[in-house]
């Protein structure tokens, strides 16, 4: 997407969130949207993948801080009457490209001049004054297409893309290798291991292809399955939830827990472990592409009872209850504030 389409997309109605939302409530929004216009979700409505595409581009900008920035501040020039070039010599309006770069690059103004030898600066191009396309590409990465204050022909970038991909719970562990189709092209893209529910990724060189430039970049959000058994904690711990029996709680005993890469593991249950403990094996968590050391997993036991006992489970368990002879709920009241 050009950035000249900055003046006329409003990223915040796209989205549906107000100018001043946080981050969270854009990144809980574009989910929403996502899901719901996702190509896979919508086979039969051709209208859904260009408004899948539109809701990309909105996010890739206002997820992103400087980005958002720069957006917000086109977007009040252009509301303000801006103009887009000032004369020789001449003097900027109220509202104009002087006003931006002033704001944005340390108070150097384009009022016109030559070069920055006296504190100004103008656009130019070999066929003449420097349009709208020739300021924004360079403010924003793709290149300036003419002169720039007499520095020359810079080499021009690809524009950035925008996709979303959903992983299973073990892909995003461990990592995965995947083929996409964007906009019509297929590309083999590696997701490093440790990827987190609604991360975006940059992927440098995947984007959109410009004759004798560099490719622009990726910009790749990621969903992930819930899995059954497992869930994270933090960058680097994972949970697994382990059933017990009434007999292994109270007794003790030693159970096996099934690990992501399809081995397993021991631990030992302690008499008398009530449901929610957690059971720590060290390095059984998340290792994150960079980091030397993978997480911990902490086994989280929840007591299991038959859901149709026989009347000898329920006398025994009657029994256990008198040889115990202690209340589960006392000090109840007064930890309500009764």
């Amino acid at each position: 997407m050009g950035q000249q389409e900055w003046m006329t997309k409003d990223f915040y109605a796209i989205l549906g969130v107000d100018k001043s939302a946080d981050a969270q409530a854009i990144k809980k929004a574009y989910r929403k949207l996502a899901r719901t216009y996702h190509p896979d979700h919508n086979a039969q409505n051709p209208q859904a993948e260009e408004r899948f595409k539109e809701i990309g581009e909105a996010y890739a900008v206002l997820s992103d801080a400087e980005k958002r920035r720069q957006y917000d501040a086109i977007r009040a020039m252009a509301g303000g009457g801006a103009r887009f070039s000032a004369g020789p010599g001449g003097p900027g309006g109220s509202g104009s490209f002087d006003d931006v770069f002033a704001s944005m690059f340390g108070g150097a103004t384009g009022r016109g001049g030559a070069g920055f030898g006296n504190g100004s600066f103008r656009f130019t191009s070999p066929g003449g004054s420097g349009g709208f396309e020739d300021v924004m590409s360079g403010l924003f990465g793709a290149g300036s297409r003419g002169g720039f204050g007499g520095f020359g022909q810079q080499p021009q970038r690809g524009g950035d893309l925008t996709s979303s991909t959903r992983l299973s719970f073990r892909q995003a562990i461990e990592g995965a290798t995947l083929k996409l189709r964007v906009e019509g092209r297929e590309m083999t893209v590696r997701v490093p291991a440790g990827v987190r529910d609604g991360q975006q990724l940059r992927l440098r060189g995947k984007g959109r292809q410009v004759p004798g430039g560099q490719p622009g970049d990726l910009l790749l959000t990621v969903e992930v399955a819930p899995h059954p058994v497992y869930s994270r904690s933090g960058e680097a711990d994972l949970i697994a939830d382990i059933p017990i029996s009434i007999g292994e709680a109270v007794a003790g005993g030693s159970v096996e827990v099934p690990l992501l890469d399809g081995s397993s593991a021991r631990i030992k249950i302690p008499a008398g472990t009530s449901s929610g403990m957690k059971l720590r094996l060290k390095g059984k968590g998340v290792r994150s592409s960079g980091k030397r050391r993978a997480g911990d997993l902490y086994a989280r036991v929840r007591i299991v009872v038959p859901r149709k006992p026989s009347r000898d489970v329920t006398d025994a368990a009657r029994r256990i209850d008198e040889a115990a002879d202690f209340d589960p709920r006392e000090g109840l009241t007064t930890q309500a504030g009764w």
